[in-house]
């Protein structure tokens, strides 16, 4: 089985080299695919260093800052064009713990999609202020039951996929970003039936580089909940 991690980048020239090491100490098989958006600070150059040293270390390099969604739907194609069986999505930040990757991909198993779940057994969050934690916490709360989802950690970044799935999905119709991407993937995921998964992970906030989050991200997720809700109930997905 062929499995490559997608990790896009933004600024994260502090935090790429050891990303990149971490994964291939993990295992030498594994592919790494580092979605750029153009980073002034020279992530892409960095990385390209890298690719002297770790052949299955691929850059692609798009013309500027145009979202995490749209970052993930470059790299989710990108695997299914080159049959990549599991495909893993992360932070290049840190904050997802290598080391929890073949444990989400052993999963893939049995399922078609495992979620690294900050909540499914409590709250497992390190270095967060207790405001953003509630709002996260609520915000999962909030997604679940307007969208009626099974799902604790409907906003975490973490994920392993099957490739059937993600080429089920119809990808050219997801538009969302941040969080609200996380949880349309999901949800489209779910409406097909998918067999979804959340393995508990150990999320811990960055402590390098600066977070990328902001109002326009939360503001969406909340109408996307509604957006869904209505897909749903007229049966447009």
């Amino acid at each position: 089985m062929k499995t490559l991690i997608i990790s896009p980048t933004y600024n994260e020239i502090k935090n790429i080299k050891s990303l990149v090491k971490q994964v291939f100490d993990l295992d030498p098989g594994y592919h790494l695919l580092i979605v750029d958006d153009n980073s002034p600070d020279g992530t892409a150059l960095k990385v390209k260093e890298l690719q002297s040293t770790y052949p299955n270390l691929h850059l692609e390099e798009r013309p500027g800052k145009a979202g995490l969604g749209t970052a993930y739907l470059f790299g989710f194609k990108w695997a299914l064009e080159n049959n990549y069986d599991h495909i893993v999505q992360m932070d290049a930040d840190l904050s997802h713990d290598p080391n929890d990757v073949p444990r989400l991909v052993s999963r893939l198993k049995d399922h078609d999609l495992v979620i690294g779940s900050r909540y499914v057994n409590g709250v497992s969050v390190v270095n967060w202020p207790i405001r953003r934690l509630i709002l996260s916490y609520g915000a999962n709360m909030y997604s679940r039951f307007i969208t009626g989802m099974p799902i604790n950690d409907g906003t975490g970044g973490f994920k392993a996929w099957r490739g059937t799935l993600l080429n089920d999905i119809e990808l050219k119709k997801v538009r969302s970003q941040g969080y609200s991407f996380q949880i349309e993937m999901n949800f489209r995921s779910w409406r097909l039936g998918a067999r979804i998964k959340e393995e508990p992970i150990i999320f811990v906030d960055r402590t390098i580089g600066e977070s990328k989050m902001s109002k326009s991200i939360m503001y969406e997720a909340i109408w996307m909940v509604w957006r869904l809700r209505i897909w749903k109930i007229f049966g447009w997905i």
